[in-house]
């Protein structure tokens, strides 16, 4: 949705005139920044789709000659590889020239998807498009972490967006940081200077601008130290306060949920708890549904289909409860309904604490176990594809016997249970015996043979490759994973962040409000009731900001970072100078060097050794070709001395 045409802050709604909002603003902004702003905007000149696909083309080309033929991995990713040289990443980088510099990055991603979707099409040289796929996320990764001006890296190579040309029409714009989610470009990902991008978008120091969402501005009240300033209901569009405002809601839900069922009310009336909770389940079903409105089936994922059983369960109690309120206290029916119920509610206990783990995924704990999880859920996929084949298939087998045998199925129930508990590592064999003898029990034989000890097995086998892959990689996939859930919250901005159940309010406003109002006076209304609404979480926050601000200042008056911060071994680094000492010279002295192997070395010291014995041959040629020359004219000087004598 578009951005807000107008930010208030909570001073204005207490009745602070705009005028005297504005000149205020301007003298702190004035004598506050100690370091120069520009717009950004005008930094971030817009590059036609067509030049941003030939630079793409330029980097397919020089990857393609780079990585002629199938190379390990470790060759392109080490950390001075012979491949993937300094030359190339400056070739790479001169590849949009000096005027489209800042799109290499964005077109390096495309060609990374290039080389996988050809990887996919073209299986005999799917490694070689593979490796040529990672090379393109080590030079981009090289390009991010050597570049030195932060701001034109945020702004202009990170967060700006770009189109290629796909069938002759630009495809919809996206930034590199997108780009590399979607890829799932760990290298990318994981690089210094995206980390800071991403911190910066979580903390909401990175904004979008009121006049074009797509573009990102520094959040200006960032280095303000007044409390007042940081009491502003936008602020909740920072991924930090939605994800703590969010969690503070599931854990109060969580708490909604167990007052309701550890409190079972007789004659199946409703109490407060069950009322807040019936609300709260009401705002997350209409979020889930806003987000498939807004995004689509790309929304969907694992976590929505467990929300969405969790939401179907729940609306079966509570429609359970109002036809049970429907008949008269003491009825029969209305106890078996009101029973019913509660059996529902209590049914989804364990979704309730397993949909904490959603929300618990910005820690990194719990993260790294998300990611491990959900890999093992993509490869038991293969078990229970070939789960399914061989159960659909012995069960019309058992059901075949069944009617040969007495012409109808009696036995279904008995069979799906027995084949069940047989997945479940507990067959039973007993009734089997008198099935069809001796088919029956031969083919439960042959089902729980191929279940228990073939595809069983085989799980545990995708799951152990899983977890070691995923495991040797975990703080990555993690930054990956906090890459996503920031761009979650960044990509589809709201113009007001009503979080579930909040987002019920956001309904009757719209209802009441937004057919009449102008458009200015709309906005007021919204911002007083989030303020009103968010008024707990916007003191608290506002109170770490204003002492953020504090911090920034400092780091900006050494020439730091904002998001710098003094560690043990930095506090006395300027009382020490270890190029007077003559340490530097020392440590120059017993370094050793990493860049190049070991056995080149080697090489090259024979090489000079075999040079300077060259030169020494040379030389010695040289003087003993002088000593003849010289005793030649000795020779004939004499010999014509003695014919003058005779």
């Amino acid at each position: 949705m578009p951005a807000r045409t107008s930010r208030m802050t909570l001073g204005r709604l207490l009745g602070l005139s705009r005028e005297n909002n504005r000149a205020r603003d301007w003298f702190f902004e004035d004598s506050g920044n100690l370091l120069p702003h520009h717009r950004h905007h005008e930094l971030n000149p817009s590059i036609p789709p067509l030049e941003v696909t030939k630079i793409a083309l330029r980097l397919r080309h020089l990857i393609e000659e780079c990585v002629p033929c199938e190379l390990e991995e470790s060759l392109i990713t080490q950390a001075h590889s012979r491949v993937i040289t300094r030359e190339v990443v400056l070739a790479a980088k001169e590849a949009g020239g000096e005027e489209y510099r800042s799109c290499v990055v964005f077109a390096l991603l495309v060609c990374s998807r290039w080389f996988k979707r050809q990887a996919h099409l073209e299986l005999w040289d799917a490694t070689l498009h593979n490796v040529r796929s990672t090379a393109c996320e080590v030079i981009a990764k090289a390009i991010i972490e050597g570049e030195e001006d932060m701001s034109y890296l945020l702004h202009t190579v990170l967060l700006h967006r770009f189109s290629i040309l796909v069938n002759g029409k630009p495809t919809p714009p996206a930034n590199a940081v997108e780009k590399a989610v979607d890829l799932h470009a760990l290298r990318v990902i994981c690089s210094s200077g995206y980390q800071k991008c991403l911190q910066y978008l979580w903390r909401g120091w990175l904004v979008q601008d009121e006049d074009d969402p797509t573009v990102f501005v520094d959040y200006r009240g960032r280095d303000d130290q007044r409390y007042i300033v940081h009491l502003d209901p936008d602020r909740l569009r920072a991924p930090v306060y939605q994800n703590i405002a969010r969690l503070l809601f599931s854990f109060i839900y969580l708490a909604l949920y167990t007052m309701s069922i550890n409190s079972v009310n007789p004659n199946g009336e409703f109490d407060a708890a069950e009322i807040l909770l019936f609300l709260f389940t009401l705002g997350f079903i209409c979020d889930e549904f806003t987000k498939f409105w807004k995004a689509g089936y790309h929304i969907l994922s694992f976590w929505s289909a467990f929300n969405g059983v969790l939401y179907a369960v729940l609306t079966v109690s509570f429609v359970c409860r109002m036809i049970g309120l429907s008949y008269p206290i003491g009825h029969e029916l209305r106890h078996s309904y009101d029973s019913l119920s509660y059996n529902f509610l209590a049914f989804a206990a364990p979704m309730f604490w397993i949909r904490l783990l959603l929300y618990l995924d910005s820690f990194r704990f719990f993260g790294a176990m998300l990611v491990v999880l959900k890999v093992m859920m993509k490869e038991s996929i293969i078990f229970f594809a070939l789960l399914a084949v061989m159960v659909v298939g012995f069960l019309q087998a058992f059901i075949g016997l069944d009617l040969a045998e007495d012409l109808k199925t009696d036995e279904i129930w008995f069979i799906i249970q027995a084949m069940a508990n047989s997945v479940m590592q507990s067959p039973e064999f007993d009734g089997f015996e008198k099935f069809a003898p001796p088919f029956g029990i031969l083919l439960y034989y042959v089902f729980t043979f191929i279940v228990m000890v073939i595809l069983l097995n085989i799980l545990i086998a995708l799951y152990g490759s899983a977890y070691s892959d995923i495991y040797e990689n975990a703080d990555d996939e993690y930054m990956a994973l906090f890459a996503q859930k920031t761009m979650e919250f960044v990509r589809a901005p709201d113009e007001n962040v009503y979080i579930a159940p909040f987002n019920l309010v956001e309904i009757g406003v719209i209802v009441l409000f937004s057919w009449w109002l102008p458009k200015r006076q709309y906005e007021f209304v919204n911002d007083v009731v989030m303020a009103i609404l968010y008024s707990p979480l916007l003191l608290i926050a506002a109170y770490f900001e204003s002492r953020k601000a504090g911090e920034i200042r400092r780091n900006r008056s050494r020439g730091e970072d904002d998001d710098d911060t003094v560690e043990e071994w930095e506090q006395i680094e300027d009382q020490i100078d270890f190029e007077a000492e003559g340490w530097t010279k020392r440590c120059a002295a017993v370094k050793a060097n990493v860049e190049t192997d070991p056995a080149v070395i080697e090489v090259r010291k024979l090489m000079d050794e075999v040079a300077e014995l060259k030169l020494m041959i040379a030389e010695l040629k040289k003087g003993m070709d002088g000593a003849n020359g010289k005793k030649k004219d000795d020779v004939k000087k004499g010999s014509e001395g003695d014919g003058e004598d005779s």
